[in-house]
């Protein structure tokens, strides 16, 4: 088939992501009617339906180069020559691969009129390893910083611009790209960009694509909320977005604080925790506690889960005056007419009329256990309307940045629920259940 040339228009792929045929199709008419030149059939896919949906997708989109994403390491032959008959005009061959492999991928490939992508994903040396694709006859190298690496806010751009500027082969690059960094992939030196999420997670995929296409035609950053992903420095960002109900599926159904819920409906708390224990009734550590705290941190106080109430009116002014994101409390609180007047973010177990005595007891800044559970100092804190969830600090980034995963995969699904289906439906249930 030969080298492919990447005209002067950047290559737009859309990776359909997806388990689910039904729901990659539709996606993929969105996308490809927005503007996507390629249609990539994603790993999860093939793995869920087999080359099947490669033919199906060519069938609905016959004017469009599918991408059958095989990944392959061995059989590299009898792997392409399946994918192009099944209707693939470029099939991914992993760099880990034996150059044996690769050869016979590349061969395999002239014959049946297939370009071969070698997926540089997690090689340890992917500028060399490139050099050695484009040597052994690849017709493009891909630079892709996977998902998971994604969730630790890495992206893929340093590696592009090192392999782009060694290789004379088309570029193509993945990882987390969206309608404001896609123009970076281009002055990077990526000739295909590839993106997912930021498509098939969108409500409208047409009109995701859309905003990607003019981002990657006339170079410019298009303004988005969502698909970018943070690190330590700015992990508020990313949880000033997502609900709770978000994070404790990120941290797969965990991290909630059971029975502690807010005073007043409405409000968000979000910060690093400051934490403080105390008896039942003991009010002066959690007092001092705000004369400690930062601005934009958050009171989380062990207090036994019982009362005398240990936080109030007069310490909600504090706080606020101290500019602090709210209150958590295992135990009692008072004043709540004067809290919520103040709209303050506080979060308790029990109300009570009656509060203790300042007897001094207790520490701040220890570990603490809240309903059972573990809170560290500096631990970051959500709290809504469902209650409060707690998210390490030595894995806030990564889960904060899943936790904004599942809020856009499920503005996708509810977008196709909208459009007349059914949660059921949708996911398929009955197909995915466990069986035995």
């Amino acid at each position: 088939m030969g080298i492919l040339t990447v005209s002067t228009k950047t290559i737009l792929q859309v990776a359909l992501d997806f388990v689910d045929a039904s729901r990659a199709l539709k996606a993929a008419e969105e996308a490809y009617a927005g503007g996507a030149d390629w249609i990539e059939a994603g790993t999860p896919l093939i793995k869920a339906e087999g080359l099947n949906i490669v033919r199906m997708l060519k069938q609905r989109f016959p004017k469009a180069t599918i991408v059958a994403d095989l990944k392959t390491l061995d059989a590299g032959r009898i792997e392409v020559e399946c994918a192009a008959k099944a209707g693939a005009g470029v099939v991914n061959i992993l760099a880990f691969a034996p150059d044996s492999t690769i050869l016979e991928a590349i061969d395999a490939g002239r014959k049946y009129g297939a370009l071969v992508s070698v997926d540089l994903i997690g090689h340890l040396d992917p500028v060399t390893r490139a050099q050695e694709a484009q040597e052994l006859g690849a017709d493009l190298v891909n630079v892709h910083c996977p998902i998971d690496l994604q969730m630790r806010g890495l992206d893929p751009f340093d590696t592009l611009r090192a392999v782009a500027s060694v290789v004379g082969i088309p570029v193509s690059v993945a990882g987390g790209i969206h309608s404001e960094s896609a123009a970076d992939a281009v002055a990077a030196g990526a000739g295909i960009v590839i993106i997912g999420g930021a498509i098939t997670k969108s409500a409208d995929a047409r009109e995701a694509t859309a905003q990607i296409r003019r981002a990657l035609d006339e170079g410019v950053r298009v303004e988005t909320r969502l698909y970018k992903r943070v690190t330590d420095i700015n992990i508020r960002e990313a949880l000033e977005q997502v609900s709770t109900a978000n994070l404790s599926d990120a941290l797969h159904r965990n991290g909630d604080l059971p029975g502690i819920l807010p005073i007043l409906p409405g409000l968000r708390c979000v910060g690093p925790a400051l934490t403080v224990r105390t008896a039942p009734g003991d009010w002066a550590k959690p007092v001092e506690a705000i004369d400690l705290a930062a601005p934009g941190d958050v009171i989380v106080i062990e207090a036994g889960g019982v009362t005398p109430v240990v936080w109030g009116e007069l310490a909600t002014h504090s706080a606020v005056g101290r500019h602090l994101a709210g209150v958590v409390i295992d135990g009692a609180i008072r004043d709540t007419v004067e809290i919520r007047r103040l709209k303050f973010p506080a979060f308790a177990k029990l109300i009570s009329p009656t509060a203790g005595e300042p007897k001094g007891h207790g520490e701040i800044g220890v570990t603490v256990k809240l309903s059972g559970v573990k809170v560290n100092p500096g631990d970051w804190i959500l709290g809504d309307d469902d209650g409060v969830v707690v998210l390490p600090r030595e894995k806030a980034a990564e889960y904060a940045n899943r936790a904004m995963n599942v809020l856009e995969t499920e503005n996708r699904i509810r977008g196709e629920i909208h459009a007349g289906s059914t949660l059921s439906s949708v996911t398929e249930l009955l197909r995915w259940e466990k069986v035995g």
